[in-house]
């Protein structure tokens, strides 16, 4: 039997009380997300396992939504790809802390890489097995709280009322979540470039201009945050 030290213990439970009150606010977003897999034409079961199988809320979301309005699988394929290019900058920046790590860790890892969670880790200063344990502490509580509220989405569905319009929640509730983090230059940049983009080119068959309006706000952004931008 493997024995578990106390201090690995108390940074499990340190990382489970310090996502707890970031990651409370998400679960308005994942019983919507729910609520659209029930309105959708994706079904109720695949719609729930691209929780699990993607997790991701944002990503899952915009999949989840385009595949009920019948875009094909390469334009959600970009979409999803677009909306998580993020994560290549979180990669890098988290790349030293998975150097020490074993390498079951390594592959299984970057599966919980949300934002909440890389915010928390990125900045921990622990020996390798401390910070393991914090991230796995944050990451399942994250994980499993997402399952539940999803699920939770979908079995509500069936009692909102035939006809009522919910696919305005969904862009009014990415807005609340959006707002709060432009704080910086190339964060509001991006979200200004891209909606309009995105507003202009909404003709583009098969939601395509999503996709273009995400790629010129990560361009913008990226423009704006440069030394000389």
């Amino acid at each position: 039997m493997v024995s578990v030290s106390r201090e690995v213990r108390r940074s499990a439970l340190m990382g489970i009380c310090h996502i707890a009150p970031i990651i409370l606010p998400v679960v308005p977003f994942g019983l919507v997300l729910g609520l659209a897999i029930s309105d959708s034409d994706v079904p109720n079961l695949a719609g729930w396992l691209s929780s699990p199988l993607m997790f991701g809320g944002a990503a899952q979301l915009t999949a989840v939504t385009l595949l009920g309005q019948g875009a094909g699988a390469l334009t959600v394929l970009a979409a999803v790809f677009t909306i998580n290019a993020r994560h290549v900058m979180y990669s890098a920046a988290i790349a030293p802390r998975y150097r020490s790590q074993p390498r079951w860790f390594r592959w299984s890892g970057p599966y919980f890489m949300v934002d909440q969670i890389f915010a928390l880790s990125v900045t921990r200063d622990d020996t390798p097995d401390n910070w393991r344990a914090y991230y796995l502490g944050a990451s399942l509580s994250a994980w499993v709280l997402w399952q539940v509220v999803t699920a939770a989405g979908i079995l509500l569905g069936p009692a909102v009322p035939t006809g009522l319009e919910i696919g305005f929640i969904v862009p009014a509730l990415f807005l609340s979540l959006t707002v709060p983090t432009l704080v910086r230059r190339p964060a509001v940049v991006a979200a200004v470039v891209g909606a309009v983009v995105a507003a202009a080119t909404w003709q583009v068959p098969n939601r395509g201009g999503i996709i273009v309006g995400g790629v010129a706000g990560v361009l913008a952004g990226y423009l704006a945050d440069r030394p000389d931008g």
